[in-house]
């Protein structure tokens, strides 16, 4: 997401996606986002969008196209994959969702509304993803790009390991 709010800086955020919580005022809270977001901007956040968007925050997870279709088909939507695609679309360019390029899935953004450039820790074991907060322009790989006056535009950083439950398991 490119937008952001003064005094809000997700760099400070906590990683999120890992840690067992009531997920319902996670959902409320980007719902209201996504609709402030759309309203002041003058976007069409149809039903389908809107379905889409609550299907990605209520599972938690990352989840491919084609099993978000299913998801919105039995809500009453289309069942063709166009259907899912351009609310995808839609989410993607709004900053409403990201996509994890290594499962070719896609997961609600863990911090909407807010400006920043997410990491993605992903677990190899049962394919759990946790949003942290990476600051790309002012490690290394930002130093490399001054360096040769490259301009980053964008950057996803994925991360493979393993989640807090694969580890203990892995462990016992």
């Amino acid at each position: 997401m490119t937008r952001g709010k003064p005094g809000q800086d997700a760099l400070d955020a906590e990683p999120v996606g890992f840690d067992a919580h009531d997920h319902s005022r996670c959902v409320e809270r980007a719902m209201a986002a996504a609709e402030a977001h759309c309203a002041a901007d003058g976007l069409r956040f149809t039903p389908v969008r809107r379905a889409a968007l609550e299907i990605l925050l209520r599972e938690h997870r990352a989840m491919g196209a084609y099993d978000l279709l299913e998801r919105l088909h039995a809500a009453g939507f289309g069942a063709q994959p166009p259907v899912a695609y351009r609310a995808l679309d839609f989410l993607l360019a709004q900053g409403f969702v990201h996509k994890i390029e290594r499962l070719n899935a896609f997961i609600a953004c863990a911090h909407p509304g807010a400006s920043h450039s997410p990491a993605f820790l992903i677990c190899r074991e049962c394919d759990a993803v946790a949003e942290a907060q990476s600051a790309p322009a002012r490690g290394t790989l930002g130093e490399a790009a001054r360096a040769t006056g490259f301009t980053i535009e964008r950057t996803v950083v994925e991360a493979l390991g393993l989640c807090p439950a694969c580890a203990d398991k892995a462990q016992a």
